[in-house]
């Protein structure tokens, strides 16, 4: 009955996750094009002004291929829980505090900084301005999609466990404000362990589901990447069509599975999947990295308020089952 309930959860997830990630790109695909049409040329180089070039660089290449080490990444991971008794486990958890660590101490502090010289040069080049105004008016338009993506999820839970579909996303506000503040899935469980009992979830599938959907349920992150991935190639004329984004959001489900706990991680995670499928450079990877910080708060808060829809399914399929046996 347990496997039959993960399987079910995972395949749920995963259902909600892709719908927003090609739900999106079908917006985006529609809508941004009109909005972005006065944009043509903005990034083009600027002949006028000399480029800003820093005063010095450190060249490190990667130790193999970005592709190849998420490959990596995912065979040792499934091979280690089968063998879970292996001296190579404690290894691999040894080396993922560090690399926590590195995230949290390095990277996350210095990505200001870095991203204060990628709009020092945009600004230098008259190019920062058109950028953000334009930005800005994606970003309302995502935020709009995540309100509609939280209804259609409530909505859908709602008419299968036989409840009120608002009441029950009302009932989840909490975890939803407490997520805006955390930016983190995994910090917000206790709250959404709560709100998912309060909206009638038995706590044996709350304490079931709410775990893992902090995990791999990321469909308010997957929006904001998916939509600024398009808004960016847009507006720089990088062509794309429909199996270029079809591989691009598949591989993202996968790889995102890294990102909660840590802010921001779900961005830092795809930043691989942006470069080696969608051809982005640094510049572009900064721009993107910098819109997804700035709507971190409330992607993540999508996400954890999605958990609430899930676990109203599971549990009324649980339910179901144990009344039939």
């Amino acid at each position: 009955m347990l496997v039959k309930l993960l399987l079910i959860t995972i395949g749920i997830t995963y259902t909600s996750t892709f719908f927003s990630g090609f739900a999106t790109y079908w917006v985006s695909d529609a809508i941004f094009p009109d909005l972005i049409q006065h944009t043509e040329g903005i990034t083009e180089n600027n002949t006028t002004y000399p480029e800003l070039l820093p005063f010095f660089t450190v060249p490190i290449p990667p130790v193999i291929d970005v592709m190849a080490a998420l490959v990596l990444a995912f065979m040792i991971g499934l091979g280690l829980s089968f063998k879970k008794e292996a001296i190579l486990v404690q290894v691999v958890k040894d080396f993922q505090e560090i690399i926590i660590k590195v995230i949290e101490r390095v990277i996350v502090p210095l990505l200001p900084i870095f991203i204060l010289g990628i709009f020092s040069q945009m600004t230098f080049n008259g190019k920062v301005y058109t950028i953000l105004s334009v930005f800005l008016k994606i970003v309302g338009i995502i935020f709009l999609m995540h309100i509609v993506l939280l209804l259609i999820q409530y909505l859908v839970a709602a008419a299968i466990a036989k409840r009120n579909p608002f009441k029950a996303l009302l009932t989840m506000m909490p975890a939803y404000f407490t997520a805006l503040g955390t930016q983190s899935s995994a910090a917000t469980i206790p709250v959404t362990l709560k709100q998912v009992q309060a909206n009638g979830v038995s706590p044996d599938i709350a304490g079931f589901v709410v775990p893992l959907c902090a995990t791999i349920h990321l469909a308010g992150s997957i929006m904001k990447i998916v939509a600024c991935a398009i808004a960016l190639m847009i507006i720089q004329q990088i062509p794309y069509d429909f199996e270029l984004i079809v591989g691009f959001i598949l591989m993202l489900g996968i790889v995102m599975v890294a990102a909660p706990g840590v802010p921001g991680g779900a961005i830092m995670a795809a930043v691989g999947v942006l470069q080696t499928i969608l051809g982005f450079d640094q510049q572009q990877v900064a721009l993107m990295i910098t819109l997804y910080i700035a709507m971190d708060s409330f992607g993540t808060a999508c996400n954890v308020t999605g958990d609430g829809a899930i676990a109203l399914i599971i549990d009324k399929i649980y339910k179901k089952r144990t009344m039939h046996n």
